[in-house]
This record gives C-alpha cells, structure tokens and sequence, in this order.
C-alpha cells in the first residue's frame, strides 16, 4: 500500500441488514464523505480509480455494501482484499443480536431480504454465514444493538470525526457478563477475580466512579500487579495496530453486572493507557445504570 499521505481513503460500510448502514451513511455525508449506496462489489475499483482522478475534490469515499447484490456479493472479499494493496483502505462491519434485528424488521413490515419463504430468523442465520468474512477481515467492528439512531451518528462522529489526526484510537468498555459479551471487542478482560463490592452494604449503592468503590477495588489484591502487566503485555499490541493502521481498538474490562470492579479497572486502566505514544483513549461504560 502507498504511503502519500494525500491518497484518497476508501471506507466501505458493510455488515447485516437492520444494523443501521443507512444511519451510517447519513453521518459519513454530514462528515463531509462521499457516500455511495447499495454499490456492487465489482464497481468499487471503478470507483476508487474516479477518486483518483478527482484529487482532493474527492478525499473521502464510503461505499455501502451488502447482500442486496445478490450473487454479486459473493466477490466482495476477494475485491477488497486486491484493492487494500494499492488503496488506503478500511472496513467497517455493523453488528447486532438477533433479537434487535428481528424486532427492528418487524417494526418497519418488511422481509429480510435472504429470508425468501422461510422466517426473519432464517434469513439473518444465512445473512451471518454468507458475512462471516468480511467480518473476520474487518477494521472495525459496531455492535448497534442497544444504539439508536442517535447515539449511532454519534458513535460514527467520535469514530470518524477526527481522522486527520494519526494514530490509534483506544475504546476502553467496562462490561456485565450476565448482560453478554460485547461482540465488537478486541480484547477481553475479566475482573471476577477480584472481591465483589456488591457485597458490601457500605459499597453497593455506589459504582465504579465513586472514589469508595474505586480505591477498594484498586486495593485488593492481584489488582495492582495486573493493570501493571496488563499494560505492560498490551504495549506491542497497539504498537503493532498502528503499524497495520488499524486505527481502532476496543478493550473490554467485564465483571459480573458492569456496576463496580469493570469500572473502576477501566477508568484506571484509561488512564494508564493514555501514556501510550500515538494513542488516544476514551471510555464508555456500556452497563452502567442496568438493574
């Protein structure tokens, strides 16, 4: 892949049906990213060799792409795999649960487009077969399920918005298992080895943010020696990622409900973390506020 710096950047958008590719779309456009919908495979070359063309009247382009090509779809890994030796290239695929697919297809009437005369359901086991790859071969993973419209365009704005800048940019996720693994994660984390605040009736109405649970949970045992190695271990991971210009990454840190230890590691863990040259490092809190 070419290193000039002034290479026209090609982002395809793909992913299954109901994840939110459209909304996707919309917040690329608002941007400033030329956004072109429901493309073959096929013409992505073309497209990418009328950028060139174009300079830097066309910096940006996005290609949505997905199983609506029909049989054409079938060549989209094997394109995109050619064009990121010669094209500053990357994919985002759009993740969700089958239950938020089944209820937003049920909410708007209409069939999945692979479910021919079988059920929602049937169509989206096929849809995941067909895109297992692409998801393997993707740069970034988004898990839209618990995302609504807004808070999508919002995740694509913090993801995208500040692309001038290089470098890695690090989400720190705390979690609950009991509420499932996130599915966009890099790398997981488990804190259960740690004592529970929950059963401490001093600790339990607070979180993780609090400086009560924080300090008792930094304090046990085995948790000072971890976030130590942890960083430690992760150091040539992230140095790899920006050599492969991989340009996000997702830890995630999970105890049993995502209220207390995830937290409080992740906040931490941020911290250390934003140490690391040609990093920046955000946080969220995906269970926070759960019963």
């Amino acid at each position: 892949m070419s290193d000039d710096s002034n290479q026209q950047e090609v982002l395809i958008v793909t992913g299954m049906s109901g994840a939110g590719r459209s909304t996707v779309g919309n917040a690329l456009e608002d941007l400033g990213w030329y956004v072109v919908d429901n493309l073959p495979p096929q013409m992505l070359r073309p497209l990418v060799d009328l950028s060139g063309r174009a300079g830097a009247t066309l910096p940006k382009i996005a290609a949505v792409v997905d199983v609506r090509g029909g049989k054409l779809f079938s060549d989209l890994h094997q394109i995109v795999e050619a064009l990121r030796q010669t094209t500053k290239l990357r994919v985002l695929f759009l993740e969700a649960t089958d239950a938020a697919l089944v209820r937003r297809f049920e909410q708007v009437r209409r069939p999945h487009p692979l479910q021919e005369d079988g059920t929602i359901l049937d169509g989206i086991s096929a849809e995941r077969a067909r895109m297992l790859e692409m998801r393997e071969s993707s740069d970034l993973i988004i898990d839209t399920s618990d995302l609504n419209i807004h808070q999508l365009a919002t995740t694509i704005s913090n993801s995208f918005s500040g692309e001038s800048t290089p470098g890695l940019q690090i989400t720190v996720l705390s979690f609950g298992y009991k509420y499932g693994l996130p599915t966009d994660a890099d790398m997981v984390v488990d804190m259960r080895f740690l004592p529970n605040p929950f059963w401490n009736p001093n600790l339990r109405p607070f979180t993780g943010l609090d400086r009560e649970v924080s300090e008792y949970v930094l304090a046990q045992e085995g948790a000072p020696e971890f976030l130590r190695d942890y960083v430690s271990a992760i150091t040539p991971v992230l140095a790899g990622y920006q050599r492969e210009n991989k340009r996000h990454a997702t830890i995630a840190i999970g105890c049993t409900g995502g209220k207390h230890r995830s937290i409080a590691v992740a906040q931490e863990l941020a911290t250390r973390l934003r140490n690391q040259p040609g990093v920046a490092v955000s946080v969220k809190h995906r269970d926070l506020g759960r019963e």
